[in-house]
């Protein structure tokens, strides 16, 4: 590497040419893009692990990102940080979405009462409006073009939130067995279509035999009553943790089988069968999808090992669809990255560790040109 490549590395920026095994630039997406990965600003803090969680968690407009930083919500207007105002100085959280018009929704744990509790925010805006408690889970939130909030509450019920209030309660499908709860609603596309993972954890009474299970559940836009997805897990053991829904419905996720950290990603483009495992990065295990694009059919996420077995550190992987699954540029060569959020304009947004060993949130622009096979 030349000088002034390690300092572009070290700064945060490497600007590449397409390597070789790239993808092609996704369907719609704009043909005059410069690749680069950019790591972002962040809040400053004393704190030596305040940063380990920093990320970009969702992609607006254009040039704006949103996520964690010093474990506070943040947004950014391209590499520029800004605090979300929190209702108290004492306050954490993170924002989980945003839509095109850069409406963002997230949760925090209130410094006051450490209770967790749903917000929403538009940059410039005084405050946050604070929505209900909820659970402290990654994906228990989100928000479509529309301004329309989908959430779980603390009671466990999930519910849809229009224009300041309720508007409707997510009901588990009506063919549900006993002792099924609704673990969490993940995320809503822009018709309305809502996808969330329910559990069931019962005991026959007469064999004693017990069920447990999770699996994706689907409500469809206008009100529809909910449906149960077929489950692409499977197996004791194996759990469906779905992610994210793109406007055509596509669902994105992975199967996780808990005691051995195993990851597969999960692509289901026909609600009628289970999802399908697209492989694997290079020679990466295990591997997840966090997220899809609302139209042109790239998912991304993160290529693993376990974690007491790091041959590799783990990698931000893309997908568009078709092929094998590739791998995005890392900040530095021995450091960690991962990809949590994409859009249609080719941006991929998530966390990479740089050559000093800290965690930055992160951006790759044209990241279909910058996509390849492990060399």
């Amino acid at each position: 590497m030349s000088v002034a490549a390690a300092a572009a590395v070290l700064a945060g920026i490497v600007t590449a040419a397409a390597p070789a095994g790239a993808a092609g630039a996704p369907a719609g997406t704009a043909a005059a893009c410069t690749p680069s990965l950019k790591a972002l600003g962040t809040v400053a803090s004393k704190e030596p692990s305040a940063h380990d969680n920093d990320s970009v968690l969702a992609l607006g407009a254009p040039k704006f990102a949103a996520g964690r930083s010093a474990n506070l919500p943040v947004y950014w207007t391209g590499t520029t940080v800004h605090k979300v105002p929190l209702p108290h100085p004492a306050d954490t959280g993170a924002v989980l979405a945003v839509n095109t018009k850069n409406l963002m929704v997230g949760q925090f744990r209130s410094g006051v009462d450490a209770k967790v509790r749903g917000f929403s925010y538009k940059a410039g805006d005084p405050a946050v409006k604070v929505l209900p408690e909820m659970y402290w889970q990654r994906d228990a939130i989100d928000v479509n073009d529309a301004g329309t909030i989908v959430m779980t509450g603390a009671d466990g019920v999930g519910f849809v939130w229009k224009n300041g209030k309720e508007a409707r309660r997510l009901a588990l499908p009506a063919d549900t067995g006993p002792d099924t709860r609704l673990v969490t609603t993940v995320a809503l596309n822009k018709r309305g279509d809502i996808v969330g993972v329910a559990e069931q954890d019962h005991e026959v009474p007469e064999t004693g035999q017990r069920i447990w299970r999770t699996y994706p559940v689907l409500w469809p836009a206008g009100g529809k009553p909910a449906k149960a997805l077929p489950d692409s897990a499977g197996g004791h053991y194996w759990t469906q943790e779905v992610q994210d829904i793109d406007n055509s419905g596509r669902v994105v996720g992975y199967d996780w089988h808990g005691p051995w950290h195993e990851y597969r990603p999960s692509y289901q483009a026909d609600q009628s069968k289970p999802g399908i495992d697209p492989g694997r990065l290079g020679a990466f295990p295990y591997g997840t999808f966090e997220a899809i694009s609302p139209t042109t059919n790239v998912s991304v996420g993160t290529a693993k090992y376990h974690p007491e077995v790091t041959v590799l550190p783990d990698q931000a992987q893309y997908w568009p669809g078709f092929g094998p699954v590739l791998g995005l540029p890392r900040l530095s060569p021995n450091g960690a990255s991962a990809a949590e959020a994409v859009s249609d304009s080719d941006r991929v947004g998530g966390s990479a560790v740089n050559a000093k060993g800290v965690r930055k949130p992160v951006v790759w622009t044209c990241a279909s040109r910058q996509a390849s096979l492990p060399q």
